[in-house]
């Protein structure tokens, strides 16, 4: 079985410096926006699950998480047909900027409208800086899986991230992507617990 490249052609330091000079530019850009740096509740949480809170997609972690691994298994692929002769570590680098852009994007006022306009997110602000930062770090994390595991393992973990999350709190990625590019109100509904 072949081995899979290596993060770069030999030499470490130049894709690891792209990607943290993109995450540092990315808090900067988010910062100059106006997010909060951190939860305005003053704390940093590795982990909060309340999706209906004034804490979701303030922390370091949530059930949209997930997603952002996804993301990672999703970049991963599509650069591995796109860009073969690209190193992995280059690779990294293209993903964390497609990230880091829908990160910035995510958190503009037409986007924030659109959560609350097509989507469950009725109450959504946006993303602290904090939580933008560790989503980027989750979506590496999901890139590095998807480098590591064979095709079937990723192709599981990612359907059973999607169940688990649409049993849990009615949402994932398939649905938020969904809502907000053609939001169907028998969705809705069985998001907000009309439905069945």
């Amino acid at each position: 079985m072949p081995q899979p490249a290596p993060l770069s052609s030999g030499r470490p330091w130049p894709p690891t410096l792209a990607i943290l000079v993109v995450v540092v530019a990315t808090a900067l850009i988010l910062l100059a926006m106006g997010r909060v740096p951190i939860c305005s509740c003053g704390v940093v949480k590795l982990w909060t699950g309340d999706v209906v809170s004034s804490d979701n997609s303030q922390h370091l972690s949530d059930w949209y998480t997930p997603s952002h691994i996804i993301h990672g298994f999703i970049f991963y692929w599509l650069f591995h047909v796109a860009t073969p002769g690209l190193s992995v570590g280059w690779r990294a680098v293209g993903a964390t900027v497609i990230e880091a852009a829908w990160e910035i994007l995510e958190n503009s006022p037409i986007i924030i409208d659109r959560y609350r306009e097509a989507t469950i997110a009725v109450g959504y602000t946006g993303d602290s800086v904090i939580n933008s930062v560790a989503d980027i770090g989750w979506m590496l994390v999901g890139f590095w899986l998807a480098l590591r595991l064979p095709v079937a393992v990723t192709v599981v973990l990612a359907l059973a991230m999607e169940i688990i999350a649409a049993i849990v709190i009615r949402d994932n990625l398939t649905l938020n992507v969904l809502m907000l590019v053609w939001p169907l109100d028998a969705v809705r509904d069985w998001q907000q617990g009309l439905a069945p």
